[in-house]
């Protein structure tokens, strides 16, 4: 049985009150291999799973150069953390990743369209006064090319391969944070962020604005029922071959408990099914 059939088996043991099988019952060591903003959020659900399982022993690879996907295909981890599936994998879903469009707060144009977004990211908008913002020149703040967000933002815009080579290319969330509010002149940085992070910035009064996309604003209910729609489904990958640990993993992932600390870390939950 693998994860996908596993999470319906759990399911219905959730709707008849029966005790998770993985609760103790699991043993082994499992590799988790990733390179995209979700570290922290499986380190929990890894330590969280171990509690769960004191047989089991989970260590995370993460490495913002690494190529999951590659490392379960030859035998190096046994699940891999991404935004896009594969054809030689199974692939389950466990939560969603909303995109942000951010800005400096002092940047006064608050919404785009899907199609103005496009046209900015490939620099065919070059100055805020076009959208309607300050008569500033748009300073793009692109991402690691090898990481699944951007990715996912290029293919939701239709500009694959298309962000020009000019633009900065910044790593971290907070170094990209950081570098839209201390942009000078502040009104010019935009960039595209994980909506976690995104939102934990505005909420702790960091000086940044989310815009909205086709008048819908960038939150997680938005991004749960698809009314926003820059968002990437979070996915772990493994092989088609059963095993125990892995499906023990994502039923965990899948469960109240695993759901709960996707949505503590900044990730938007499944939507439960009654």
């Amino acid at each position: 049985m693998h994860a996908l059939a596993f999470a319906l088996l759990w399911t219905g043991l959730l709707l008849a009150d029966t005790p998770p099988l993985f609760a103790g019952d699991t043993a082994g060591h499992l590799v988790i291999a990733g390179n995209g903003p979700e570290a922290a959020t499986i380190e929990k659900l890894a330590r969280a799973f171990e509690k769960a399982n004191p047989r089991v022993y989970v260590d995370i690879q993460w490495n913002e150069n690494s190529k999951p996907l590659e490392l379960v295909k030859n035998g190096q981890a046994q699940i891999a953390v991404a935004g896009k599936e594969d054809p030689a994998l199974q692939a389950l879903q466990i939560g969603w990743d909303g995109i942000a469009i951010m800005v400096n707060l002092s940047n006064h144009t608050r919404e785009l369209t899907t199609q103005q977004a496009a046209q900015l990211f490939t620099g065919k908008i070059r100055m805020w006064s076009e959208l309607g913002g300050p008569d500033t020149r748009v300073l793009l703040l692109d991402r690691p090319r090898n990481r699944n967000i951007r990715d996912t933002f290029e293919q939701q815009l239709g500009i694959a391969g298309q962000i020009p080579e000019s633009a900065q290319v910044i790593k971290a969330d907070d170094k990209a944070i950081k570098t839209v509010v201390g942009t000078l002149p502040p009104l010019s940085a935009v960039t595209f962020i994980s909506m976690g992070p995104a939102l934990e910035a505005v909420a702790s009064g960091v000086a940044v604005r989310l815009l909205q996309v086709d008048k819908v604003e960038p939150e997680e209910p938005t991004v749960k029922n698809g009314r926003y729609a820059l968002r990437r489904p979070v996915l772990l990958l493994s092989k088609k071959e059963t095993n125990p640990t892995v499906d023990a993993f994502a039923a965990f992932a899948l469960s109240p408990d695993g759901q709960k600390i996707l949505d503590i870390e900044g990730y938007t939950p499944l939507e439960q099914k009654n």
